[in-house]
């Protein structure tokens, strides 16, 4: 029964990271045009804020009840998630959506090489052979005779290498507290959401609320399924999976966003995103396969749920 209860587990995770992935796949469109109403600070005010008071009556009892040793260690995930957001952000909007849903996949390049200072293990070879071959497919994805790095660019990749470094920082926290996804979510989403304010409140930028209705469905959608089941699934999923199986797994989110912005902003698939998003697809099945191998869950990770 404990094998059965550890491989559904297991399978669950997959599904949840997978799952992750196509909803923020589709979020590079639906925050592209969001950003059309409103700043990029005020944006995430807009977002952080309205997740952290929908999330309050599920989570003021386990707040309460949490240590400050575990806060303060929530509240440092919160930054990292902070710096993602933020870096990501500004980057979509100077950027288009397919470079920005390509370029956040390199954290599955990233994160077996920040792992290793968990670990202390070197990447397998199979591990660098995954990685090598996203980085092919991410070459071949975004090659044109008119590619050229640009400030959102620079900035999606600094949200990659923070990604990358929040994974497995979720890991290394979960190792050694036991919280549920719901509490570390919560705690995650008040720190971005008062990180932002306070950066919006140093800048010039606008604080106007927009009230147009398709930006309000916008973020909404964006609210209750890019934010709130997305952060729970992936926390959850990250505590019974490895930083390396997560990354991969929802390192599959560039195909989806590419998809995405064919479908909903009319952007053209050509051969170079089809074959370079089919080398990014069997890196990722590379990397499943291999940490399969050697994944073993942690005590924590069986204590889900338990406050």
């Amino acid at each position: 029964m404990k094998k059965f209860n550890l491989m559904y587990k297991n399978y669950l995770s997959d599904i949840l990271l997978l799952g992750v992935a196509i909803i923020w796949g589709l979020s590079y469109s639906l925050t592209k045009g969001a950003l059309n109403y409103t700043s990029v600070l005020m944006f995430l005010v807009i977002r952080f804020g309205i997740t952290f008071l929908l999330l309050m009556p599920f989570t003021i009892k386990s707040l309460i009840g949490t240590s400050k040793k575990i806060i303060l260690y929530g509240s440092f995930l919160g930054l990292i998630l902070s710096g993602v957001f933020i870096a990501e952000v500004y980057g979509i909007k100077y950027t288009t959506a397919t470079n920005a849903a390509i370029l956040i996949s390199l954290s599955i390049v990233f994160t077996p090489f920040i792992d290793i200072f968990r670990t202390k293990n070197k990447p397998s070879k199979q591990l660098i052979i995954a990685a090598t071959t996203s980085i092919i497919g991410i070459y071949i994805l975004t090659y044109n005779k008119n590619f050229t790095i640009n400030i959102g660019d620079i900035l999606i990749l600094i949200a990659a290498i923070l990604r990358a470094t929040m994974l497995t920082s979720i890991k290394l926290f979960t190792n050694r507290y036991s919280i549920n996804s719901l509490t570390l979510t919560q705690i995650q989403m008040g720190v971005i959401f008062f990180v932002s304010l306070f950066l919006l409140l140093q800048t010039n930028q606008s604080i106007l609320i927009p009230i147009e209705l398709e930006y309000w469905l916008q973020i909404m959608f964006i609210i209750m399924f890019c934010t709130i089941f997305a952060f729970f699934a992936q926390n959850y999923g990250v505590r019974h999976s490895s930083p390396v199986k997560a990354s991969f797994l929802m390192g599959t989110e560039p195909l989806f966003g590419v998809l995405f912005a064919i479908m909903f902003i009319g952007e053209t698939l050509t051969i170079n995103v089809a074959f370079g998003g089919f080398l990014i697809f069997i890196a990722t099945l590379l990397g499943v396969k291999e940490d399969n191998k050697s994944f073993q869950p942690t005590a924590n990770a069986s204590a889900e749920f338990k406050r």
